[in-house]
């Protein structure tokens, strides 16, 4: 299939042979015609699967056929910087169009809430925000939903567990009740489903089943403990010498350390959470992609809603809470037909959580053998691998263990 088969209008097929698309992506395929109907859509996909072409494309097309002065499609993210990249998707795709649009977040200056509330009072054709900022807008009577046609929701599990519900709910109460609502959401649990049963009218369902990375992504695990983990992070960035790593932080705190000593041993790494002013953290994500920040150590607040493209290893400092969160952070690797690695640190109180990550994914990571002079937890745990539910080799048999570095016989 061809992007042309869409139909779409010419300024937006336009736009979209500049940026290069071609073929759509199985998302695309499916959601686009859907949209393109006029049907309310709930869609599980997960990052890095083109859901952001999905919805704004088919919305975008009706507006230049059939245009309103007013704001038209209202699009509630759960981050800026997922608002960023979709406001930024959004201009290559409008560029040929007279289409108005407005990204609004928090975090910023006097000077962007009034560039914001101007564009806003205005009717900027498509607004997209976080559910925080967006509240402040209605507030003051910025920002008017009269007209709005089109309601989308992108990371819809994400806000929900942010504590968004009541924002969101807010937000829609001012929309009109005859609009398309489209729901996007890596997971499909049931509070999503009971969510998306009060938002959308007899919607169309789509369900990606991409619950594990993807192939091209090596994957491996070090049992390691956490005083020997910023060791363990300098040796695999000097053994791999890659020119884009991600290393995703359970706590901001950890961050900075990290930085501070990847920096002490002569590694260019810049750390990025929520404590940093909006403009430091836009500044140091284009350093990372324009490659003049080879290493970026991040907080959980990156592990979705960012697309960078060519990341050639993530590293998992601390497994993350939620299984899902595993499959958006590996995720940031290996996009489009590229390779990628993927390491996690697994201590030993994260070992049941990682054993939940592997089985969301039907399958076991590859446990690595630790660098010299690098210790594994140490709270072993003693039961055997049988009754831990793991298929690898026992120790008496003379292999390691998935819970220690343990080859020899215990007798």
């Amino acid at each position: 299939m061809h992007f042309h088969d869409f139909l779409f209008e010419y300024e937006i097929q336009d736009g979209l042979d500049d940026m290069g698309f071609e073929t759509p992506t199985p998302i695309q395929e499916k959601a686009i015609p859907i949209i393109l109907e006029g049907h309310d859509l709930i869609g599980c996909a997960q990052t890095g699967t083109g859901k952001t072409a999905a919805f704004l494309l088919p919305v975008l097309n009706k507006l230049v056929w059939d245009p309103i002065a007013a704001t038209d499609a209202l699009i509630i993210v759960p981050t800026r910087e997922l608002a960023l990249q979709i406001y930024q998707a959004l201009q290559g795709f409008c560029y040929h169009t007279n289409i108005t649009s407005q990204v609004v977040y928090g975090g910023t200056d006097g000077i962007s809430f009034e560039k914001e509330k101007t564009a806003l009072l205005n009717g900027a054709n498509v607004v997209i925000g976080t559910p925080g900022r967006l509240i402040a807008h209605l507030n003051m009577g910025n920002l008017k939903l009269e007209k709005l046609r089109h309601l989308i929701l992108d990371e819809a599990d994400r806000m929900l567990d942010m504590g968004f519900v009541e924002d969101i709910m807010k937000i829609i109460g001012k929309a009109p009740k005859d609009r398309q609502t489209l729901m996007f959401s890596a997971t499909m649990p049931p509070k999503i489903r009971q969510f998306a049963q009060r938002l959308l009218k007899d919607p169309k369902e789509i369900s990606l089943a991409v619950s594990k990375p993807a192939e091209r992504v090596k994957q491996g695990v070090y049992m390691v403990a956490d005083a020997d983990k910023n060791k363990l992070t300098v040796h695999l960035l000097k053994e791999k010498s890659l020119p884009s790593v991600i290393i995703f932080t359970g706590r901001k705190v950890k961050a900075r350390e990290l930085e501070r000593d990847l920096r002490k041993d002569g590694v260019n790494a810049r750390c990025i959470h929520s404590d940093l002013e909006q403009k430091e953290r836009e500044e140091v994500l284009r350093a990372f992609r324009s490659r003049k920040l080879p290493v970026l150590v991040a907080t959980d607040v990156l592990s979705r809603g960012i697309d960078i493209d060519d990341i050639g290893m993530v590293v998992n400092f601390d497994v993350p809470g939620d299984a899902e969160d595993y499959i958006h952070r590996v995720g940031r690797t290996a996009r489009a037909e590229s390779k990628g690695e993927a390491y996690t640190f697994v201590n030993g109180e994260d070992r049941r959580k990682f054993k939940r990550i592997e089985e969301l994914m039907g399958m076991q990571v590859e446990v690595l053998p630790n660098p010299e002079g690098i210790k594994p937890p140490g709270n072993e745990l003693r039961q055997s691998p049988k009754k831990q539910g793991f298929k690898g080799k026992s120790p008496q048999n003379g292999g390691q263990n998935r819970f220690g570095n343990r080859k020899n016989n215990p007798k």
